[in-house]
């Protein structure tokens, strides 16, 4: 059972981020304007820039995925519209994330709105001001503890936001809590991120572990020994398997950004099924999943 605690989906990307833009470049390219730079977002046979939950189904079915976390990001722009969508559809393989503008004043009325619509909120920290937690934002966090949602949330490099994330937690015991990026494991000072998940309901997801180590690249050696690192702090039992796909695609296939860790000698068949699905299914709370047999390659 294997289980992408962080991925992306959108029909659309087209936003402004910090005042750049982010869009498809061309209408039968994969490539986008990304901060006033040409960036290969998609994969190149997904020429028409859509990145749809039924391109994800097929690589999920490929690579025996059985269900997959979608969070969201301002350089997406906001999919709560296609989200809703994607779970009414497939309520048994997706557990979508809903998100609020948090750059602008007065965000807490749409945010009412998505925490009835959606089993979780995301909030891009890391795309905030460095001071996020404002009276708004912990009236959004009680909002999420008292309606049994979780809170999805990637913070800025090293600890300078880890102690507004202590203040959440010591207000909002109950909430359940998804830190991305692995706490941003190549940037000084990661493991502070991590010490959260020593807080009951704080896990750890490693979407976008393969892009942070992508100069080394595939079979990602310093990625296992930093799982390694973060589980004898907190338990390999709070740390999640994430993709961040369909960027990380580009470099790599679906599969590869997960069979690293299988393949690897260095932890045991036990923490592999910890961390590639099972704390997972258990955190977001997904029901009965589909068993996906292997299907062999053409060129096997």
């Amino acid at each position: 059972m294997i289980i992408d605690a962080h991925s992306h989906l959108w029909l659309n990307q087209d936003t402004t981020v910090n005042g750049q833009p982010i869009y498809q470049l061309e209408s039968n390219r994969s490539r986008s304007l990304f901060f006033g730079e040409e960036r290969q977002m998609l994969p190149p046979f997904m020429t028409d820039g859509q990145n749809t939950a039924e391109r994800f189904l097929s690589n999920m079915d490929y690579a025996q995925v059985a269900a997959a976390v979608v969070t969201q990001e301002f350089i997406d722009g906001l999919q709560n519209s296609y989200l809703r969508q994607v779970e009414n559809h497939y309520p048994d393989r997706f557990f979508t994330f809903g998100m609020a503008d948090y750059r602008h004043s007065g965000f807490i009325k749409h945010a009412e709105t998505l925490v009835k619509e959606f089993k979780g909120i995301k909030v891009p920290a890391a795309r905030l001001s460095q001071q996020f937690l404002n009276d708004e934002m912990m009236q959004m966090m009680h909002l999420l503890e008292q309606e049994g949602k979780i809170l999805g949330i990637e913070l800025m490099d090293g600890d300078v936001q880890v102690g507004q994330m202590e203040e959440i937690i010591q207000e909002c015991p109950k909430l359940k809590i998804a830190i991305g990026h692995f706490g941003m494991v190549t940037r000084p000072g990661w493991l502070e991120q991590i010490k959260l998940a020593r807080h009951e309901n704080v896990y750890i997801e490693s979407g976008g572990i393969t892009w942070l180590f992508n100069d080394e690249f595939y079979p990602f050696p310093s990625a296992v020994h930093a799982i390694k690192e973060a589980a004898e702090l907190v338990g390999m039992e709070k740390l999640m398997w994430g993709s961040d796909y369909p960027r990380t695609i580009t470099a790599i296939t679906y599969k590869m950004s997960y069979d690293f860790i299988q393949k690897t000698q260095e932890l045991s068949k036990h923490e592999k099924r910890l961390f590639l699905g099972e704390n997972a299914k258990r955190f977001f709370g997904f029901g009965e999943l589909p068993h996906l047999p292997y299907v062999k390659n053409m060129s096997e």
